[in-house]
């Protein structure tokens, strides 16, 4: 939760005026635009404006460090000329793979914390929305103990959404929770327009953005997974087919009788194609174990980069090994993990794993779809755990990662905390996120602040060859040189004499074994 600013506590604070005080607590609850609310008796309704937060305020230009970034031009390629539309308000640009810019109000409870996290909260969502191609009209936040079983929002709350969507012209209700199907259809019954949750609306942008094999079959398994107990039936998907030799289906004797309805054929089909993804996704995993099995023969450290989405992960994977993943300022814009190569200052070799970013209340389907690739944070040697400190609320992205972790069974690997971002944070929250997590670096992968320091943490942190041997290697085995001087070694001395290359060596066990009956016991 964000502390505010106790101006009792500060001898220099009484001097200031309220405004100043007030400009103090939006600096450092990074809101360029107070929300304002509408108050009504005994804590109602209240409507929530100001830009999405969760997308930084940074140039969205990828940096020399990111590559060409091809993929993202053919992201941005599909654009709406300014001044064709024949609707009654111009739309002049469309988000990708959208033809046009559906028109959304917000919704979201205030049920525990303070209403800076429900706004924070319901903020995030309209980045999500954004994100997945629509356009924000309004966004409504109701004090509320616990939602209403049947309609979330309570009854009289949802005629007045419906309100506002008559009056915004809205066309879709995006909810800030998972919504239970009877709820969502209650909800629909009533607002009549889309209604949709905030896990569909993750699903869909995952969706949007999915580019390898995998990454397509895990999420058209997450959606299908949460499709499945929200099929909805009506008029001819209840009618049921016809049975023996009516309609001409001449099915004859063992087909007679009532037939399944249209609803239960398409459940029937829906779990037919899971089963085959599950199949599918299960294939694929094998090469991806044969490769960490080839790290871990190697002994290979791993450095896994691990966060919440839009932290800047891709962007530091970039700085770090010039690897070229696309950079976005937008959330999840990058679903594939992307495995590269790197070495310490002194020669040490290790691998750097971009993952999927994580969100709050990250949908069950999507963890369980994508454990194959969150694999990559378990497998880990190290994570480096990129927090965006110019985000209002980055203590609640550290709490939504580390619960991810522990549903991976990652909270044991050893974590530095990257507090990205330091070029366009506010200086008294990276000093209060300082003060709370003891082992921490402060970079920006834009200017490269804190890079040299992070890689001098990241070499300390791998694990380094534990046996040390003195060795006397014959001049006609160079092929003991040359793996001395690979990754997994650190040669602490070489001297040439007259009978071989003396060396003084730290190797892992694997390489030990090989080198033994070189090494030399003068």
């Amino acid at each position: 939760m964000t502390s505010q600013h106790n101006p009792g506590s500060d001898p220099a604070a009484q001097d200031m005026s309220p405004e100043e005080i007030q400009a103090v607590i939006d600096r450092i609850l990074s809101k360029d635009v107070p929300a304002r609310t509408a108050v009504s008796a005994e804590g109602e309704t209240k409507a929530v404006f100001g830009k999405a937060q969760a997308i930084s305020r940074l140039d969205a230009e990828p940096s020399n460090y990111d590559g060409d970034q091809q993929d993202l031009e053919e992201r941005r390629a599909l654009r709406r000329t300014a001044g064709l539309s024949t609707e009654l308000e111009d739309v002049t640009e469309v988000e990708y793979r959208q033809l046009r810019l559906e028109r959304v109000v917000l919704a979201g409870l205030w049920s525990e914390g303070t209403l800076a996290d429900a706004e924070n909260s319901l903020r995030e969502l309209a980045a999500l929305a954004e994100t997945a191609g629509s356009e924000v009209l309004d966004g409504l936040v109701q004090r509320r103990a616990k939602p209403d079983p049947g309609t979330f929002l309570g009854s009289g709350k949802a005629l007045e959404l419906k309100e506002i969507v008559m009056s915004t012209g809205a066309d879709t209700v995006v909810v800030d929770a998972e919504l239970a199907p009877s709820q969502r259809r209650g909800l629909e019954d009533i607002v009549k327009v889309k209604v949709i949750d905030r896990t569909a609306l993750i699903l869909d942008i995952f969706a949007q953005h999915a580019k390898s094999r995998e990454g397509k079959a895990q999420v058209e398994l997450a959606q299908l997974e949460y499709l499945l107990p929200r099929l909805r039936g009506w008029g001819e998907s209840m009618s049921r087919q016809a049975g023996g030799q009516v309609g001409g289906a001449g099915a004859g004797m063992g087909s007679r009788g009532p037939g399944e309805t249209k609803i239960e054929l398409d459940r029937r089909r829906i779990r037919t194609r899971m089963a085959k993804l599950r199949r599918e996704i299960a294939a694929m995993k094998p090469a991806r174990e044969t490769k960490r099995a080839n790290r871990r023969r190697n002994s290979v450290p791993s450095v896994a980069i691990a966060g919440y989405t839009n932290a800047g992960k891709s962007s530091l994977l970039n700085r770090l090994t010039d690897a070229g993943v696309l950079v976005e300022n937008a959330l999840f814009a990058t679903l594939d993990p992307t495995v590269r190569k790197a070495e310490t200052a002194d020669g040490l070799g290790y691998t750097l794993a971009d993952t999927v970013g994580f969100v709050r209340s990250l949908p069950t389907q999507l963890v369980e779809a994508f454990r194959s690739t969150l694999e990559e944070v378990a497998d880990a040697d190290l994570i480096l755990h990129v927090v965006d400190v110019s985000h209002p609320d980055p203590e609640g992205q550290i709490a939504a990662v580390r619960a991810v972790f522990s549903d991976v069974d990652a909270r044991k690997i050893p974590e530095i905390i990257v507090l990205n971002k330091a070029d366009a944070a506010d200086p008294f929250v990276v000093e209060r996120l300082k003060q709370r997590e003891p082992r921490h670096i402060v970079v920006s992968a834009r200017t490269g602040q804190g890079i040299a320091e992070l890689l001098k943490a990241v070499s300390e942190s791998i694990p380094r060859p534990s046996v040390k041997l003195e060795l006397l290697i014959p001049y006609n085995r160079g092929d003991l040189i040359s793996k001395l001087h690979d990754a997994d070694a650190e040669i602490l001395t070489l001297d040439h004499e007259e009978h071989g290359t003396r060396a003084v060596v730290m190797v892992r066990e694997g390489l030990a074994a090989e080198l033994e009956n070189f090494v030399s016991n003068d």
